[in-house]
């Protein structure tokens, strides 16, 4: 085969392995007249990137999909909640499964590509083709950047278009079905109140206790047989009939000052936002647009009630999460590379897969972590949401710098 038909079939197959031959057999010519066109092996990286990506969000998807199989729809269909509205509730869950899969799978594909690459000395053909390291960031970047706006797109569209169509089922099915909230012997935690569960027989309840704190009282009520049914009035979930009810009412400035009700029967209403949520559920439902709308005009009431800060701090984390899960996939992308190439050269491919699985569970513990700092202790909700990015970006870097130096 000469040398034009051999650049030829290059440019229509795109495959390493004739660019191999090629350098063997003109290797001076190559580095002499420069016939061996760069844009061929950068094609051939992004399309080997790309698939090692679609290969990697499939299985993140399948876990994470599995896993909200485990806790949401076992659950749903444990208590013969309607097979129709169980798949779709499926089906609404599935924006946050691809904007939490996107990030992991950029990070180990990129990692199993490019440790590949290495161990098989397929970056030596780049960089005798004249290619940089800095050169062949520039597409590694750029297709994490493709992966994070449309992550993005996911997360600030899709995602709160299906936890719209989410909650509002879950309203219908806890509806029509409440009995899917009840447990035999069990603790429930309902907004400000815990529920102490007797024995369960499909909607009824043997015995009842309630622990319950709101407008400066505290509430303990004991109720026997109990009913639990759905409701018609708006905003109320559903409701708890209770038989012979005893009810403690205490007040919290002076506990020498306590009210004792009895009654033969109480009902008791359960407010939708009670399951379903109040601030992460309203954040949650916006776009990006939205959010910092409502956000700029909580801040503008320039309010000193304590829950009212809490709520804007909670808001302005949702802001923050809508950025920096889907974007996560640039620093994730930058790091791959630097690893790939630091540690790749024996074999990368599992090396690769080894350090993307640790890195991905610690990333994910630390973003978890983050979320409850500012929840449950009122941190800054900038610095406990991009603090997993901004480290995974320094050791990218730090990597990055090393490797220049070599």
């Amino acid at each position: 085969m000469t040398e034009k038909e051999l650049i030829q079939k290059i440019k229509r197959n795109h495959t390493i392995r004739l660019v191999h031959l090629y350098y063997e057999k003109f290797q001076v010519r190559v580095l002499k007249r420069g016939t061996l066109k760069n844009h061929i092996l950068i094609k051939y990286l992004l399309k080997d990137l790309f698939l090692y990506f679609l290969v990697l969000f499939f299985l993140f998807f399948m876990i994470f999909f599995v896993n909200q199989i485990l806790l949401t729809v076992e659950d749903l269909l444990a208590k013969s909640a309607p097979f129709s509205d169980v798949m779709r509730i499926m089906f609404y869950s599935l924006p946050f499964i691809i904007a939490q899969s996107a990030p992991f799978a950029t990070l180990v594909g990129f990692l199993m590509s490019l440790g590949a690459m290495m161990s098989s000395n397929e970056i030596l053909i780049y960089r005798a083709a004249g290619l940089s390291f800095f050169k062949l960031l520039i597409p590694v970047f750029l297709l994490g950047l493709f992966i994070s706006i449309g992550s993005f797109f996911v997360n600030d569209y899709l995602l709160p278009l299906g936890k719209i169509k989410y909650n509002k089922l879950m309203r219908e099915i806890m509806n029509s079905t409440p009995s899917i909230e009840l447990e035999s012997n069990s603790v429930k935690r309902l907004d400000s109140s815990s529920i102490v569960i007797g024995e369960v027989s499909g909607n009824k309840v043997s015995d009842v206790v309630i622990f319950d704190s709101k407008d400066e009282k505290d509430r303990i009520i004991v109720a026997g047989n109990s009913v639990l049914t759905g409701a018609k009035a708006e905003g109320v979930l559903m409701q708890f009939d209770m038989q012979d009810t005893d009810v403690l009412s205490i007040d919290v400035n002076n506990r020498n000052n306590y009210d004792v009700l009895s009654s033969d029967r109480t009902v008791m209403n359960v407010f939708d936002s009670t399951f379903l949520g109040n601030y992460s559920r309203s954040a949650g439902e916006m776009t990006t647009y939205d959010l910092t709308k409502s956000i700029s005009k909580m801040k503008a009431e320039k309010s000193e009630n304590p829950s009212t800060l809490r709520k804007l701090n909670l808001w302005v984390m949702e802001w923050h999460k809508k950025f920096a899960i889907p974007f996560g996939s640039i620093f994730f992308a930058i790091l791959a590379f630097s690893l790939a190439f630091q540690f790749g050269k024996h074999n990368g491919q599992m090396i690769g897969l080894f350090l993307g699985i640790v890195i991905c569970v610690l990333y994910w513990a630390v973003q978890i972590i983050g979320q409850l700092m500012v929840t449950k202790v009122g941190l800054n909700p900038f610095w406990c949401i991009w603090t997993p990015n901004m480290v995974i970006g320094v050791f990218g870097l730090v990597f990055f710098i090393n490797l220049l130096r070599k």
